[in-house]
């Protein structure tokens, strides 16, 4: 092992019996698969031995780097938040618990996910070079849309609802088919009043709820054909798919995890769907 000094002058982590380029490896593997399935694959490609136990040390004791855009000039036009699932470590005998963690995409620039941190979610995307009007792309949960007004000023924010999410609440309401897609017409050019006037003869509660539904976000449903041919998304599919790969970790059959692990498992994620471990050496 190095000592301290000889660490200092290699700029290397002191005290460690593997070589930096040897725990890069280690950490990229085990951002795509279990600990236990990295310990196997690294003995496999090194003849190197690596503990299950010792994978995961070498990740709870990273300094992972925060996102960087890679380049400063790019302002960040477009994000999604959306929600995903962690199921949390519990005593024997007792019921699974699943706690809900936040994802972010900022279309083109990287990702990012938070575990009940979403004051460190909105002061981490405030440190994002942001352009003069930023689309923000969400579903219809409140805390979604909560968020967003903390990044920016509304006069610099474009909350946009996500057009899939809309149809699927249109889908729900069932009834005349003539009525649904002359509905759907409306909406697709923002025509919020036409869609609303559709469901004023006919008293049903689904028809009630989706009316509800369109006033509470009527400043989010915009003109989705214009801004489709615009190249602007109208979509959150970007963020879906976010949720979709940091669940490829963390639900793995038979995960389960310490509730204090969780928000370093999800910055190793994110280090490796950012493509992290192929830059410069960065601080262990």
């Amino acid at each position: 092992m190095l000592t301290a000094k000889q660490a200092s002058h290699y700029q290397v982590q002191a005290y460690s019996r593997w070589s930096p380029v040897f725990e890069r490896c280690c950490l990229l593997l085990s951002g795509d698969e279990s600990y236990q399935r990295a310990a196997a694959d690294v003995e496999m490609v090194t003849g190197l031995k690596m503990s299950r136990s010792t994978h995961q040390r070498l990740v709870q004791r990273q300094r992972f780097p925060d996102l960087e855009v890679s380049e400063p000039s790019e302002a960040v036009e477009e994000m999604s938040l959306d929600g995903g699932k962690v199921r949390l470590r519990t005593a024997e005998g007792e019921a699974s618990q699943w706690q809900d963690y936040k994802a972010v995409n900022l279309h083109g620039h990287g990702v990012a996910a938070f575990f009940q941190q979403n004051e460190d979610l909105v002061a981490w995307l405030k440190t994002q070079p942001l352009g003069s009007l930023v689309v923000c792309l969400g579903d219809g949960h409140p805390g979604i849309w909560n968020l967003f007004a903390q990044i920016a000023d509304p006069q610099n924010r474009l909350e946009i609802l996500d057009w899939y999410h809309l149809m699927e609440n249109l889908e729900k309401v069932g009834g005349s088919a003539a009525r649904l897609a002359r509905v759907r017409g409306y909406l697709w050019r923002g025509e919020v009043e036409q869609a609303l006037a559709e469901f004023d003869d006919w008293q049903h509660p689904r028809g009630d709820n989706f009316r509800v539904y369109l006033k509470r976000h009527c400043h989010r449903i915009v003109n989705y054909d214009y801004y489709q041919r615009e190249g602007i998304s109208i979509g959150s599919g970007a963020v879906e798919s976010t949720v979709k790969q940091f669940s490829g970790r963390l639900k793995l059959p038979g995960a389960q995890w310490k509730r204090e692990n969780v928000p370093q498992v999800l910055k190793h994620r994110s280090a490796y769907l950012n493509g992290e471990f192929s830059r410069m050496p960065w601080q262990t």
